[in-house]
């Protein structure tokens, strides 16, 4: 069909630096892989280019590509007002004032609002194919995803015919692409369609591709299948066409049941599938949209009509790698069984509580790179719930984006694990939220600036969830997204993100903080209502209750956002505005942390009882991580309150709490705890069996809380990166969690620290042996003078080294500059 393309991967940051005695081997294979087709969804692999996505099945007869369109909603624009709200406040906190914090929960259920909406699902390619393929070889069978090309193969044979099917999500041509082929010419028959359990209409053009149109329910009610909407109005209207080409000479494709295109005879066959939605931001309503999602997939389609399938594998391959090669991990010397194909993930899962291969920590570091390049790119929304990945019209907690966790943990690995453009979306969702919240914010809590809560959805939610205040009342959501904007400065080191992004945002965060804040008892400024997201605890009364004032975590994120927006602000000469001075006056009054009876840290303002000492959240810890306001260094008694808190709190949780509790061990340099969260998560969950398990991994690596939920792959990248480099602006720590027992040699290359700089280390019998620092290029101010001084600490050891952009600095283990190179 075509000519060969010889994939020339890009320079990438891991490459910019060897150490002087190299000898790490970086051949290793990093594929998940399979033998048998898949059984569950949870079996199947997913793929993605940040707006599409596909979970492939590798079903041998019958072919099932399961579809998602990031903008696939539930409802249209919603009011995230509610008028009542300033007197529901009121009664609140004078119950809490009194005391009485049983009946201010109770009460304070008039502050809950709607729901949020619900993400959905695009539809199915279906592809079936002739009876003998019920024959064939199952010895022969292999389906993988290969992490370094972001492809999904599958392989296998019906008698002496060898088939192949490749697939791939490509983000710079906007389609999934699937070539199917064999080794026999003339052996390749199949029926091709598209399915959805949306309400959808589909037949084939005159162009032979199949058109599948539809719409999402404009209300949360789902839709039934194969019918109407049943009185639901109707909302997102969405689009997709299969387009399929076979080879020149031989083979046929005619039109079956008006809908469904077979092929007959041919050698091979590409396909290629659009999506595209009348979605057109969160403020527009479906029904005064303007766009034309069928026209727009058949301008897709048209752009790429002259590519052939190797130029469009190519073109794929160099916009992948040039985010995944940024970085490599090796944490063993040689990796067993990696290199067998016959060997599956799932089994390395199993046998991981026995073997603790250390090949398999560096796949899954990997993978949750993977996955979040592969959901969250420049221009898509920001990853969900699923991420992209989703084939239920009711799926777990509405795929919605959560607001206490979950969001953020999403996005932990996108600066440390050198993704900083997969965490654009994200900040065009705050950007949104800003909007909504500033109404919610007015009319709910009569404050400036703009809140948001615990859930949102793609119209940008901001009010309350339904139900108990236990979840739904608290405000804090935007505040703890607003502490993701500064950080990506102080990675970045872009002065005009800060200016013109970051602040403006942060400001009206900030704004809204300094209203909520009342004065409280002994001269404190106080939040009333607040919660510790989903936690109960016993008032002194006996009750049960939610609802108190000035949770430790409330308090944290606000120091934490007080704390940005005064360096953001100096950063910006902006210091002396009186929303400044505003906040500088409030900082000295904010409720500090404290350390309960029992030696843990307080999670309530009181020492409350707590009737569930193992809870799945550790929100009274924000302050060690991904806050700063506990560290090693300058609050040993916090720390050491906060180790027995995560003591009592336990091992056992969802996948996100157990890779929380690994990145908040790593920050306390707890080397054997951060490894034991890591090894807990590796328990292979049986999907007809999920109630069984907290937390864990499928077969297809997605972790578990149970259901699926995709913030604890992320987590668990975020916590392997800060076993292994913690950073400040000014202050660069190496190798503070390592366990050096079971990591005795590794190095990691390309991981990014703050300061604008990029880290790469490589250690020996779990000791230092040499490491590389550089500034990179992206910094706005001055990208051809800049000059960063960091002081460097390593097991007691600190250097003050400073660095010029464009150079290279290796130093030895006694932290010994040896070598400088140029870029």
């Amino acid at each position: 069909m075509e000519d060969e393309w010889v994939i020339v991967s890009p320079i990438s940051d891991k490459d910019l630096w060897n150490q002087s005695s190299a000898n790490a081997n970086e051949s290793k294979a990093l594929k998940v892989r399979f033998n048998e087709e898949a059984k569950h969804w949870t079996d199947a692999i997913p793929i993605g280019n940040g707006r599409l996505g596909a979970m492939v099945w590798g079903g041998v007869f019958s072919e099932t590509l399961n579809l998602n369109e990031d903008t696939l909603w539930t409802g249209v624009p919603g009011n995230y007002t509610n008028p009542d709200a300033p007197t529901a406040l009121a009664d609140v906190r004078n119950l809490v004032d009194d005391g009485k914090y049983a009946e201010a929960t109770k009460e304070a259920v008039k502050l809950s609002a709607d729901p949020s909406d619900v993400y959905q699902l695009l539809g199915d390619i279906n592809i079936e194919f002739d009876d003998d393929h019920a024959t064939y070889d199952k010895n022969t069978y292999q389906r993988e995803l290969d992490l370094e090309t972001a492809t999904v193969k599958v392989n296998y044979s019906v008698g002496e015919v060898e088939f192949t099917r490749e697939h791939f999500a490509s983000n710079p041509d906007q389609v999934i692409v699937t070539k199917i082929s064999t080794n026999k010419p003339g052996s390749l028959s199949f029926t091709a369609s598209l399915d959805s359990k949306m309400h959808h209409h589909s037949y084939v053009n005159s162009q032979n591709q199949i058109v599948m149109d539809g719409t999402c329910p404009g209300k949360r009610k789902p839709p039934t299948l194969f019918s109407n909407n049943n009185g639901v109005p109707d909302g997102i209207k969405f689009s997709s066409i299969l387009d399929l080409k076979i080879n020149d000479g031989t083979g046929t494709v005619s039109v079956l049941d008006e809908k469904k295109l077979k092929v007959e005879g041919c050698d091979w066959a590409v396909l290629l599938l659009v999506g595209s939605s009348s979605f057109d931001g969160p403020f527009t309503d479906p029904k005064d949209s303007k766009r034309d999602p069928t026209s727009e997939c058949l301008n897709v389609l048209k752009s790429v009509t002259d590519f052939s399938y190797s130029e469009l594998y190519g073109r794929h391959v160099a916009d992948y790698q040039k985010l995944f090669r940024r970085v490599s991990i090796e944490l063993s010397k040689s990796s067993s069984d990696e290199t067998s194909s016959t060997v599956t993930t799932a089994e390395r899962v199993k046998s991981f509580k026995t073997d603790e291969d250390p090949s398999l920590i560096e796949l899954l570091f990997q993978y949750g790179r993977y996955l979040l390049i592969s959901c969250s790119r420049p221009g898509t929304q920001p990853a969900n719930l699923q991420g992209i990945w989703n084939y239920k019209v009711e799926p777990a907690w509405d795929g919605a984006p959560h607001l206490n966790i979950n969001l953020q943990m999403n996005y932990w690995p996108s600066l440390s694990c050198n993704l900083r453009e997969c965490q654009e979306p994200l900040f065009d969702y705050i950007s949104s939220l800003s909007v909504t919240g500033s109404k919610t914010a007015k009319v709910n809590y009569e404050a400036s600036g703009w809140v948001a809560h615990q859930v949102s959805d793609i119209w940008a939610k901001t009010s309350p969830d339904r139900g108990e205040a236990v979840w739904a009342l608290w405000p804090m959501g935007g505040a703890w997204l607003c502490t993701h904007l500064w950080e990506h400065y102080t990675y970045t080191m872009n002065k005009d993100f800060l200016a013109n992004k970051a602040y403006p945002l942060l400001e009206g965060c900030v704004l809204f903080l300094l209203d909520w804040l009342i004065e409280g008892k002994g001269n404190y400024l106080e939040t009333n209502p607040s919660t510790s997201p989903e936690h109960m605890f016993i008032a002194p009364d006996g009750k049960p209750a939610s609802v108190s004032y000035s949770t430790t975590m409330d308090m944290s994120i606000i120091k934490e956002v007080f704390a940005a927006i005064v360096s953001a602000a100096e950063v910006l000469g902006k210091s002396k505005t009186d929303v400044m001075q505003r906040v500088v006056k409030a900082q000295q009054r904010l409720y500090p942390t404290k350390i309960s009876r029992d030696g843990s840290i307080l999670e309530w303002a009181q020492d409350f009882e707590d009737p569930e000492v193992h809870h799945r959240h550790v929100s009274h810890l924000f302050g060690l991580f991904p806050g700063h306001t506990i560290t090693v260094e300058t609050t040993p008694d916090l720390c050491k309150a906060a180790d027995f808190t995560l003591y009592k709190r336990g091992e056992e949780g969802p996948g996100w709490s157990t890779t929380w509790k690994a990145a908040l061990w790593a920050r306390l340099h707890n080397s054997e705890h951060a490894y034991l969260m890591v090894k807990h998560l590796f328990d292979l969950v049986d999907p007809d069996h999920e109630s069984d398990y907290e937390g864990g991994l499928y077969a297809n690596l997605f972790t578990a809380h149970p259901p699926f939920q995709i913030d604890a792959n992320f987590g668990f990248c975020a916590a392997i990166a800060e076993m292994l480099v913690q950073s400040t602006i000014k202050d660069l720590y190496l190798l503070p969690a390592l366990p050096r027992d079971k990591w005795s040699h590794g190095s990691i290359k390309g991981l990014k620290a703050r300061g604008n700089v990029t880290v790469s280390i490589s250690w020996k019998e779990g000791d230092l042996h040499e490491f590389g620092l550089w500034v990179s290029n992206y910094n706005s101010e001055n990208p051809n003078n800049q000059n960063t001084t960091k002081r460097v600490h390593y097991r007691g050891t600190t250097i003050t080294t400073k660095m010029s952009y464009g150079k290279i600095y290796t130093f030895d283990k006694k932290l010994r500059c040896i070598k400088t190179a140029s870029l």
